[in-house]
């Protein structure tokens, strides 16, 4: 027991961050679990998860470090690796906390106050509308509690548990201040994760000893659909190589300028991605030495990676953690060419919606949406594939709009914009009105617009019992879940169907598109599309495979 400590050195801070990050990674199932949703993706305990474990991995990799160093690898790591809206503001949590701290030799209560502060201002800037009862107001609460007992004492086990209380009060107090979560008995699950992260670190600082290898070291990335085969002797620079400077001094605009003119000068394909604690690099190069040679006038080097294009070219069978390496090596002859005016990525499920994308004109692919919320880092690199001056991102799931923000925010060779696409009808109608004499500034403001007026209606099934929105559920129940929330439950997915498009179909509705799911056969499509016909005759019905998991169906109401 740690009695009499007003101050925690790096170390100490090494150890409390991990021990939290590992408490998390034990509380996850529990965390997803507490969606208010019944639906068999709860994903906030996962998502939280990879966003800290990318962090953890920074920060294990310094066994002795300064105050400043670990710092960086906490903020930077948590960045890159951001997954779902939980992630996101988890990752703006640390790193308005570490901004405060990296200058500090050692960490006492009225720092740990001002950092906690700090955090809390930029996770609330981070987010459009800010909503009450969330991980957000857990987060403020102990922020709160922290500017209090600082005053009021210097031994850090008091002050450690006063904070802890706060969020726990704040936590147990979250339905009070969204009803959906009182109505389905649960707190909220993103301030439970943070919870347990703050628990963790406590129990660290108090000595608790807990066992921290981790079984969830990174997670696979989603992979970008379509390889195509391409010749070798097409590869004129043949290693792809991969970096992040840990900056140690600024990194000026003229120092990004120089950066890129030596890297440009050695090679192509070049992405430089700099904030203010680190810069990610991606080049094409035959002199990879030469690249970390130059960069290690920055800083130090993490995450290093050289891929023998030629070599992974040939080979047959990928490891699935290396999809986007290939993906990248077959568009290298496009790459070579100076970047194309405009690109388009899109998050998407199923092999069917990926057809339509790619039909469409979508020209990068990330597997994701529901299941596995892509991160940060996968939309950067999305991003640099397309090679484009201005590109469009299609999220199409409310849970990975922040994740594209921040990547935008990061991007500053070419111009990106997030379309806030929640739903895949709203991607496939955005990518449709896309229109090749307008300006991009034009575009985005049309799809914007034209998003506003599609419906989507998804159904899937309930894995347990609850009452929300009105609706008794329970375990095994078909539900149709509609943009507002659920609109309907039965036994069968036909009938959920049918109720949920009398309550989304209006006298303006000209047009309903059926996309069904793996576990959604053909023949029982077209029988769904014939009673929906059969149902309103004067309503074009159109019936395409999607191919998803887990919903049988997704509707668009047009």
């Amino acid at each position: 027991m740690i009695v009499g400590v007003n101050t925690i050195d790096a170390p100490m801070l090494r150890r409390m961050f991990l021990t939290g990050a590992k408490n998390l990674e034990l509380k996850k199932d529990y965390i997803n679990e507490l969606n208010v949703f019944p639906v068999p993706d709860g994903d906030t305990g996962t998502n939280m998860t990879l966003t800290i474990m990318s962090a953890a991995d920074a920060v294990s990799k310094l066994p002795e470090g300064s105050m400043d160093a670990i710092a960086k690898a906490i903020s930077s790591g948590s960045l890159r690796g951001a997954r779902g809206n939980s992630g996101v503001i988890l990752s703006q949590l640390f790193r308005g906390f570490t901004k405060q701290i990296r200058d500090c030799e050692k960490l006492d209560a009225k720092t740990i106050a001002a950092a906690s502060q700090r955090a809390v201002e930029t996770a609330y800037k981070a987010v459009m509308k800010p909503k009450e009862g969330t991980i957000l107001t857990v987060a403020k609460g102990m922020a709160t509690e922290a500017k209090l007992a600082c005053e009021e004492t210097e031994d850090l086990k008091e002050f450690f548990d006063r904070v802890v209380k706060a969020g726990e009060t704040s936590l147990a107090n979250t339905p009070e201040l969204l009803p959906v979560l009182k109505e389905a008995g649960v707190v909220d699950s993103g301030g439970s994760g943070l919870m347990a992260v703050v628990e963790g670190a406590v129990d660290a600082f108090n000595g608790k000893e807990l066992d921290l290898s981790f079984e969830t070291k990174s997670a696979e990335k989603p992979a970008e659909s379509g390889h195509k085969e391409i010749s070798t002797d097409t590869i004129k620079y043949g290693y792809c190589t991969e970096f992040i400077i840990n900056l140690e001094k600024p990194f000026t605009k003229d120092d990004e300028k120089k950066m890129k003119d030596f890297l440009t000068s050695i090679g192509d394909s070049l992405v430089l991605v700099a904030d203010d604690q680190m810069v990610k690099v991606h080049v094409h190069t035959n002199h990879p030495g030469l690249a970390f040679e130059k960069a290690l006038e920055y800083g130090n080097l993490d995450r290093m990676k050289i891929d023998n294009m030629r070599i992974e070219h040939q080979e047959k069978l990928f490891k699935e953690s290396e999809k986007n390496a290939a993906a990248a090596a077959a568009r290298e002859p496009e790459k070579t060419e100076p970047k194309k005016k405009v690109g388009f990525i899109s998050v998407t499920i199923g092999e069917g919606l990926s057809e339509i994308f790619r039909g469409l004109g979508v020209d990068y692919l990330i597997e994701g949406g529901q299941t596995m919320n892509p991160s940060t880092d996968d939309m950067l690199n999305a991003i640099a594939s397309v090679n484009a001056e201005n590109v469009f991102i299609f999220p199409n799931n409310k849970n990975v709009i922040l994740a594209a923000n921040q990547a935008q925010e990061l991007v500053k060779d070419c111009k990106v914009y997030v379309v806030p696409t929640k739903t895949i009808p709203q991607g496939i109608t955005a990518m449709i009105n896309y229109v090749p004499e307008r300006s991009a500034d034009e575009n985005f403001e049309t799809m914007k617009e034209e998003i506003t007026g599609v419906k989507t209606g998804e159904v899937t099934y309930a894995v347990r019992d609850t009452k929300i929105d009105g609706k008794v559920i329970h375990s095994g129940d078909i539900m149709g879940i509609g943009d507002e929330g659920i609109m309907s439950v039965g036994t069968d997915v036909k009938d959920v169907v049918l109720d949920m498009l009398g309550h989304m179909i209006d006298d303006d509705t000209e047009l309903v598109s059926v996309y069904n799911g793996a576990d959604f056969s053909n023949e029982d499509t077209e029988d769904l599309t014939q009673k929906i016909s059969e149902k309103y005759p004067m309503i074009d019905v159109e019936n395409n495979y999607g191919g998803q998991p887990i919903y049988y169906c997704i509707l668009s109401v047009e």
